[in-house]
């Protein structure tokens, strides 16, 4: 299964609409993850429309007003995968955090947003004999990091493939 995903977007209180380049890079996935801070419900239903996509999966980031789960957990091929935005985590991005809030909720895999800066890392704790997958697609509107970015994300049977997207 391919994944993209995508977070703070922030339309319309900071840009007016996405790349027309998003829809291009995602035209292959089967479903999206918004991590947050949609800020418009329209963004939603631009991203479900793009051909072959079969959802979009989102939850709600510190900015957005609308109806949206705070966290969403997924299995898929075994691995347990948490998405959220990341506000809840102090100091933003806090590496520690993220790994303790996986180990918590038993998650393999943490696709959160918030910190608009790309992340791809992978945490080995020996002890537990256990590696936890940490994602951040950053921002493809207001990046923190000097280029705006999204990230794709393949599940292949045991095999966790991420990677990040430069949008021009």
């Amino acid at each position: 299964m391919l994944f993209g995903i995508i977070s703070d977007t922030h339309i319309t209180d900071r840009v007016g609409e996405l790349p027309d380049e998003i829809y291009d890079k995602f035209k292959n996935v089967n479903k999206i993850i918004h991590c947050g801070d949609i800020t418009s419900n329209g963004i939603l239903d631009n991203l479900n429309s793009i051909d072959g996509v079969s959802e979009v999966i989102a939850v709600k980031g510190n900015m957005d007003t609308m109806a949206l789960p705070k966290e969403i957990f997924l299995e898929i091929n075994g691995f347990k995968i948490g998405i959220f935005h990341g506000d809840k985590i102090y100091p933003r991005g806090d590496l520690l955090k993220m790994k303790y809030y996986c180990l918590e909720n038993e998650l393999d895999v943490l696709i959160s947003g918030h910190t608009h800066i790309p992340l791809i890392k992978k945490i080995t704790i020996p002890e537990l004999n256990k590696n936890i997958l940490l994602l951040n697609p950053g921002s493809p509107t207001v990046p923190r990091f000097p280029l705006k970015t999204v990230m794709s994300f393949e599940i292949k049977k045991d095999v966790l493939k991420p990677e990040i997207i430069l949008i021009e």
